[in-house]
This record gives structure tokens, C-alpha cells and sequence, in this order.
């Protein structure tokens, strides 16, 4: 592993623990400049992000640099390509979080279960649109195998599913000590599987995951068009299920909405409680504002707090991303913070002009979505399943390109303008009435955009 490639791996890890905004912050063009005598330095674009990175991120750093490559001792951060950022003060930088939170707390991840101590009920903000979500989960801890099994909570990006799935667990290891509960992401699943087959240990496999007492699955619609695996976790469910374990499942859209997935997986999934996670609401960002703040023992007026609630207003891993940034500047700085600064700050996050699309990346977004091909979405199949995936492709062409009913048509198979006008009227109307249905919409625009 070269340099880049270790720095790479170390970058790919620490995204997976913060929010984009911080990830963002602290660790765009950062690299590693050179490895030797077991001291590693990093180089960094600015003093700002230098002082950031050697008061908050070194142990995390350092932690897994070693973890990947056992002879580093020390990591040091240099300035590259430029002097510091005219913004910084030289003055000593105030803590930011208390020091169990310096301990970066995915570090402490119990190897047992998988799950981060950090992931609990009790710092859960409830609000509408997860109310459902958490009371079903709560009615999990309650009633384990029993009431509501299997638990399906699906929703957006960021918008908490990781956090209640992973406040189950934790909730039930507290609970029940000698219960073995395990929680990993779909993705973590077929890996193990891939490594089973190939060094032909399904049985220990198959013994370790049928053991289990609550299984927790996160991103479940990963499994989609792999065959294999859906094989295997419909037999790991089914031995579960047959001896009332529990199991919780999460994704980013409803079962019915997971195409290429099998029917027989589908129905089992929907033969539980189905739970869904829409965005919050403005008093229910706010609320999660002012949890983080006294979280982080920081003072901020409930305007500045009402600016970013009222501008970030659909993940809430970009709220608390948002407020840390917010928060570094203003211990950094010495300086309150008032809407302006805010605003000024935040202006790459709240700010964004909408990015434009093409036809072709609408057609790529929602054939990938449905998982079908794009080629049967345009042409003139009558396939049963590609009848919904075209409607929406025609309602986000006339929606997002501004697109005419003919020119439409045209492009969609050669179809006359009034198919057009009826798919686009009918799924319009739809999504006026079904929440699920807006959620699916937006799954797709953020693919349009990404």
C-alpha cells in the first residue's frame, strides 16, 4: 500500500464517522507527504484546518494509521500550497468537546455487536416524523421477537435510521447481557458471505449468524440483484424468525420499492411492522439544534439557531455538520456568532444554487433506482414492471427539465404526447397524497444530483 492509497483508506474510514459538512471542512486536499522513521506528516492546505486537526482528529488519526500500518509511531500536519487561512487567530484555541468526546467515540465501537455506545434512546429527538419509527423501536426492546418481527424502518439520508437501529442494540445488550445481538450494514453481510464461500466456510458462517438473538441489518436494499446473498439471508431469516429472534432491518425506501429483490424476501419483510422516517420538521430541527448545543456545552442564540433549522431543512447529520462549523469559528475567533456570520459561513451549504441535469442523467437515476436497464426504460416494452419506472421518468423530466409532453414522448419510446400528459397528471397526483411516494421521488432526485 503506497501513500496515497493508505491515506485513502484512513480518509474512507474517518467519512464514514462524521457528517459530510465536517468531513468536508477538515479534510479536503489533505494528503500524506512523506512516511519515515515511523512518522507519518500530513500535509494540510491551511493553518486553519492544521490547528483543527492537531487539537480534535490526531488520536483518530494516529489510531488508524496504526491500525493499517503498524510501524507508525507519530503523525505531524504540515502547510502545503499556501500560508494560513487570514481568518485564524493565533490565540490558544478553547476546548471544543469535553475529552470522552476527544475520544472520538466510533472509535469504541464494541467488537462484540458492532455498535457505538454513543447511539442511544435518550439523545434521540423525537418529533412527527419519526415518532412512529422510535415507538416501534421502543416496542422492540419491550417485547424482543415477539411484537414486531421483523421491524423494517426505512427513510432518507441522514435523517436517523442508523441511529435508532443502533439505540435497539444497545438499549437490548444493556437489557439482556447474555443475548447475542449483532449489528452490520447489508454490505458487511455479502462480504462475509463472499469470504465464506471462498475459503468453503459456510457452515461457520451459517452457525454464526443462526446463533444470533437480534440481528440488525442497516442499508438492506444493498442486497438487491445479489442473488447469492439474498439466498443466504433468506435462510439466516427464516432460522431466526422460526425461533422468535428478533430482527430489525433497515433502508432507504419501503420493500415494495426494492426492485430485483425477491418475492419471497419482500413478503417477509412486509410481514412485520414497516415503519418509515420522513424529514423533520422545522421545530424538530431546532430542537435537535439546541440538544447538540447543550451536548457541546455552547452558547447560541435560538436566531442563529432558528437560521440553520430554517435553511438545512432535510438531513440532519448536515444540521449538526453545520453547527460545528459554526461553533469551531466562534472559539477559534474569540467572536459571537449572530446571523450574518452565519449566514456568510454557511453559504456553501445553504446557499448552493440548484445544480442543472440532463435527460440522460434523470434516465441513469431512475433506471439505476428501479434497477432495470436504460435501454428498456425508453424503448417501447410493455413490461409490467417498467410501466411505474417510465411514469416517473416522464414526471421528473417534465418536473426537473421543464420539458414539453411532445419532446417527452419523443424521447421516451416515441410515445404520443396525451401517455405523457396522463403519466406525468397521475403520478403527480400521487405524490401530493403518499408520503412514501415523495420519499421515493426525492431518493431519485438525489441521485439526479449527486
Amino acid at each position: 500500500m503506497n501513500l496515497r492509497e493508505l491515506w485513502q483508506t484512513i480518509l474512507g474510514e474517518i467519512e464514514l464517522g462524521i457528517s459530510k459538512a465536517n468531513f468536508i471542512t477538515w479534510f479536503k486536499n489533505t494528503k500524506i507527504h512523506s512516511k519515515k522513521d515511523g512518522v507519518v506528516t500530513v500535509g494540510v492546505p491551511n493553518g486553519f484546518t492544521k490547528e483543527w486537526l492537531e487539537n480534535k482528529y490526531i488520536k483518530v488519526i494516529l489510531g488508524m494509521l496504526r491500525n493499517n500500518s503498524p510501524d507508525i509511531k507519530e503523525v505531524k500536519f504540515v502547510i502545503e500550497g499556501g500560508s494560513a487561512s487570514p481568518i485564524i487567530s493565533r490565540k490558544k484555541i478553547p476546548p471544543l468537546f469535553s475529552e470522552d468526546q476527544l475520544k472520538f467515540q466510533e472509535l469504541n465501537i464494541n467488537k462484540e455487536t458492532n455498535l457505538n455506545p454513543k447511539y442511544t434512546f435518550e439523545n434521540f429527538i423525537i418529533g412527527s416524523f419519526n415518532e412512529l419509527a422510535q415507538a416501534a423501536s421502543r416496542g422492540v426492546t419491550k417485547h424482543l421477537g415477539t411484537l414486531y418481527n421483523p421491524l423494517f424502518i426505512y427513510g432518507g439520508v441522514g435523517l436517523g435510521k442508523t441511529h435508532l437501529l443502533q439505540a435497539i442494540g444497545n438499549e437490548l445488550a444493556k437489557k439482556y447481557p447474555s443475548k447475542k445481538v449483532r449489528y452490520l450494514s447489508s454490505e458487511k453481510y455479502t462480504t462475509e458471505l463472499v469470504d465464506a464461500i471462498s475459503k468453503k466456510g459456510m457452515d461457520t458462517f451459517k452457525n454464526k449468524y443462526h446463533k444470533i438473538d437480534t440481528l440488525i441489518i442497516d442499508d438492506i436494499h444493498f442486497i438487491a440483484g445479489k442473488e447469492k446473498t439474498q439466498e443466504e439471508f433468506f435462510h439466516t431469516f427464516n432460522a431466526l424468525y422460526q425461533k422468535n429472534k428478533q430482527i430489525i432491518i433497515s433502508s432507504d425506501r419501503p420493500p415494495k420499492a426494492i426492485s430485483t429483490l425477491e418475492e419471497r424476501l419482500r413478503s417477509r419483510f412486509e410481514g412485520g411492522m414497516i415503519a418509515d422516517i420522513s424529514y423533520p420538521d422545522l421545530e424538530t430541527r431546532t430542537a435537535i439544534l439546541k440538544s447538540k448545543i447543550k451536548e457541546k456545552k455552547f452558547k447560541v442564540s435560538d436566531e442563529v439557531l432558528n437560521h440553520i433549522a430554517t435553511h438545512i431543512q432535510k438531513n440532519i447529520r448536515e444540521l449538526e455538520g453545520a453547527l460545528n462549523r459554526l461553533i469551531a469559528f466562534s472559539q477559534i475567533n474569540e467572536t459571537t456568532l449572530t446571523p450574518e456570520i452565519t449566514s456568510q459561513l454557511l453559504s456553501k451549504i445553504i446557499s448552493t444554487p440548484k445544480k442543472k441535469t440532463s435527460l440522460k442523467n434523470i434516465i441513469k437515476a431512475v433506471s439505476e433506482f428501479y434497477d432495470i436497464s436504460s435501454n428498456d426504460l425508453v424503448e417501447r416494452s410493455r413490461k409490467k414492471e417498467l410501466v411505474y419506472p417510465r411514469q416517473i421518468t416522464m414526471y421528473l423530466i417534465r418536473e426537473e427539465l421543464k420539458g414539453s409532453y411532445p419532446y417527452i414522448g419523443e424521447k421516451i419510446g416515441g410515445r404520443d404526447h396525451t401517455t405523457v400528459m396522463y403519466a406525468y397528471q397521475k403520478i403527480h397526483k400521487e405524490v401530493e397524497n403518499n408520503e412514501s411516494l415523495q420519499q421515493e421521488i426525492n431518493l431519485i432526485k438525489e441521485r439526479i444530483y449527486e
